[in-house]
Formats: C-alpha cells, structure tokens, sequence
C-alpha cells in the first residue's frame, strides 16, 4: 500500500483523532443519563454519535487512500458549515475556512494522484 502524502495523513489522524473525542464525549454524556442505549440511538443523540463516527471512518480510509472516504469528510465538515448557520458567526467562520483547508488538502494533485493511484514523484 502506498504511503499518503503528509498533509492527507495529518489530515486523516485529525479527523480519526477528533471523531473519538466526540465519541468519547457522546458515550460520557449517555452514561450519565438515564436513557437506555436503545432510546438513545433512536434519538437526536443517536444521530449526533453517528456523526461523530463517521469522522473516525472517513479518516481511516483516507488513509488508506479511499477516493470515497475524502468526499465523505469534504460532506461531513461542510454539514458542519451549515450547522453553524444556526450558531454565533464565529462557528460559521471556524467551520468555513476548516472546509477550505480540507478541500484544498484533499483535492491538491499530491492528494488527487494519491487517491487516483497515481504516483506523483515530488521535484
């Protein structure tokens, strides 16, 4: 398996590494509850934590050099732009310029050689 560039693989350590503090953060506030873990899934909090899962998949297969899996994280922190319509502008303007850095990280011939399975050799 090809090595990724280093900016996909910081990128993809990133997103692994924050999905399981979020998850961490979600399983924490349950356990604290006094909701089942049935009556949560099938809640807004079930949603919030498969959210949060798809960070820790979305990062793996970056690594990996999945095409699908840097599309999935360029939708994921763009749901989070539009989330942020709903909170102070300062979310908005974080989650905005996290989304500009992600797709230029990922989407840099670098990046699109490697998630195409070409190799693109530095100068």
């Amino acid at each position: 398996m090809e090595k990724p560039p280093p900016s996909v693989a910081i990128l993809g350590w990133v997103f692994i590494l924050a999905g399981i503090i979020m998850v961490a953060a979600s399983v924490v506030s349950v356990v604290g509850s006094d909701a089942s873990l049935n009556s949560v899934l099938a809640t807004e909090e079930g949603l919030i934590l498969a959210v949060r899962t798809l960070a820790i998949v979305g990062g793996a297969f970056l690594l990996r050099g999945e095409n699908w899996a840097r599309w999935l994280l360029v939708l994921w922190i763009a749901y989070h732009v539009v989330l942020s319509l709903y909170h102070p502008l300062f979310e908005l303007v974080v989650h905005s310029l996290l989304l500009i850095a992600v797709v230029y990280v990922l989407f840099r011939q670098e990046a699109s050689s490697f998630f195409n399975g070409k190799r693109v050799e530095s100068p």
